[in-house]
């Protein structure tokens, strides 16, 4: 380790650097999607956001899949001055470090593939890095899964290898977003890209040879929610589950919530709704979301959903009762009254915090309309194509119950949510999101990509209200697929499908 790395990790250590950061996808390893340590994007400050910069970068598309969503370190002394590092990884198997302030790329590392996927590209399995890269703040290390499996363990100062390359799953599976908590590593796949089986991936990062280790585990079914699995406060492992048989004695378990021991991966427990057979009949999985986790009063919940529009909260300790289907809270139906398996539902990833009044809030990403039988006692206008909805979780712990408090204007389609001192952030992602035409032939990723529903459009929302704080308008020029937003010491970092980042901060 060079003299550099060994000062910045030092101060680290120290609790010297002191900034918010986003080191992996939601925020942390319970995929709230938090801010934590923010002090400048407030209610009143968020209206004079504006486009500090913007970086095309040096990489390619793969079918529909572009940049990962960016990860952030704040405040790092580095030549030339303290800095913020911007972590992008892209679909073609490069990684750039990009300056906050500037968006000048600072390193760029451009891994090796020497493998080849058995399998023709398309947009379910691209045969390319599909999972955000995780950062440990302490050691200085970004964690980064390329399309071959091999894990990289990168300097995010001046990119260089901290230690040599691993195998953590096999070459082209479709991976999710990598989760880093007790130094052991998370992953999952899904689609049974490249012909590997959907599972969940685990790998012991310690310094000590004897905690090294590499665990898998496959329940039946993908595992494709954006942030991959939910880490609950005692290092369980919780994931949804996609379509496909749901028979225990086998150990598959579709369509349903799962808790699995951090270190061996062997089920703990699980959830599935009474209805799973239905679910897959008509394609409304739940392997399209990842949990959230929270506190709520003396329990730990777990929070999901999926495309069919309903929202379950679970207790952590026992998530489904004794027969495993009961619930401590099953919502009505909130969206897809249709039950369309397309561009309908829940998808990605909630977002929740508790404000200053003791109120726990739960964002949700709806695509399509609202439920006819839902109410939301503020509305800010139709939304036909998507919508964030907010919810106050109340009632007593063992019987939580979500009270509908707004639904934002209409989106085409959100992205996972970021909270921010009462500030929602939400990114409209002008994807074409329909799968099938009128024949009911399946659009390939050509078709998808060169007819957009529009362009992104980037929101800061009153988290108490729905009410738009600040819009970017048509300032973003492309769509973005499968992504999400990055909020970090006084910015919002968003990626389009055309390889560009963009930065929003406050005016000087």
């Amino acid at each position: 380790m060079n003299k550099i790395a060994i000062t910045v990790a030092a101060l680290a250590a120290t609790g010297y650097i002191h900034a918010s950061d986003w080191t992996m996808f939601g925020g942390d390893p319970q995929r709230s999607g938090l801010v934590r340590g923010e002090t400048d994007l407030t209610k009143t400050s968020v209206p004079k956001l504006k486009l500090q910069w913007k970086a095309k970068l040096d990489s390619k598309s793969k079918e529909l899949t572009a940049l990962t969503v960016p990860i952030v370190i704040s405040g790092v002394p580095a030549p030339g001055g303290f800095k913020d590092f911007i972590l992008v990884a892209s679909a073609d198997d490069n990684v750039f470090t990009l300056d906050g302030d500037t968006g000048r790329v600072l390193w760029q590392k451009k891994f090796q593939i020497t493998e080849k996927p058995k399998q023709d590209p398309h947009w379910l399995c691209p045969n390319a890095l599909t999972a955000t890269p995780v950062i440990d703040r302490k050691q200085l290390v970004a964690y980064v899964l390329a399309s071959d499996g091999q894990l990289h363990s990168l300097n995010v100062v001046n990119g260089e290898d901290s230690r040599p390359p691993r195998h953590m799953t096999p070459p082209f599976a479709k991976t999710w977003s990598l989760n880093l908590i007790n130094e052991t590593l998370y992953t999952a796949t899904s689609q049974a890209c490249n012909s590997v089986r959907s599972a969940i991936y685990a790998m012991g990062e310690s310094s000590d040879e004897s905690k090294q280790f590499l665990a898998m585990k496959t329940f039946g079914a993908g595992i494709w929610g954006r942030a991959g699995v939910a880490i609950g406060k005692d290092g369980t492992v919780y994931a949804e589950t996609g379509d496909g048989n749901f028979d225990p004695a086998k150990g598959l378990y579709a369509d349903a919530v799962l808790a699995v021991d951090g270190k061996s991966l062997e089920l703990k427990d699980y959830y599935t709704p009474k209805n799973n057979r239905w679910v897959w009949k008509k394609d409304l999985d739940m392997g399209n979301m990842t949990p959230v986790v929270f506190p709520y009063r003396d329990k730990e919940l777990i929070a999901a959903s999926g495309k069919e529009g309903v929202i379950y909260m679970l207790d952590a300790k026992s998530m489904g009762g004794a027969d495993h289907m009961t619930p401590l809270y099953r919502s009505p139906l909130l969206t897809n009254d249709t039950a369309d398996f397309a561009g309908h539902g829940f998808w990605g990833a909630m977002a929740t915090w508790q404000d200053d009044g003791g109120n726990r809030w739960l964002y949700a990403p709806a695509w399509g309309p609202a439920g006819a039988d839902v109410k939301f006692p503020m509305q800010n206008g139709d939304t036909q194509h998507g919508s964030i909805m907010a919810f106050h979780v109340i009632g007593p712990a063992d019987k939580p119950t979500l009270e509908p408090i707004w639904k934002s204007l209409d989106m085409s389609v959100p992205e996972p949510p970021v909270i921010a001192n009462g500030v929602v952030f939400a990114l409209s992602n002008g994807e074409n999101v329909s799968q099938v035409d009128a024949t009911g032939h399946i659009y390939n990723s050509e078709f998808r990509a060169t007819h957009p529903s529009g362009h992104a459009v980037l929101y800061a929302l009153d988290g108490a209200t729905g009410k738009v704080l600040f819009s970017s308008g048509d300032t973003i020029s492309s769509f973005s697929h499968f992504s999400g937003l990055s909020v970090a010491d006084g910015r919002v970092f968003v990626v389009t499908w055309d390889n560009t980042v963009y930065a929003f901060g406050l005016a000087e």
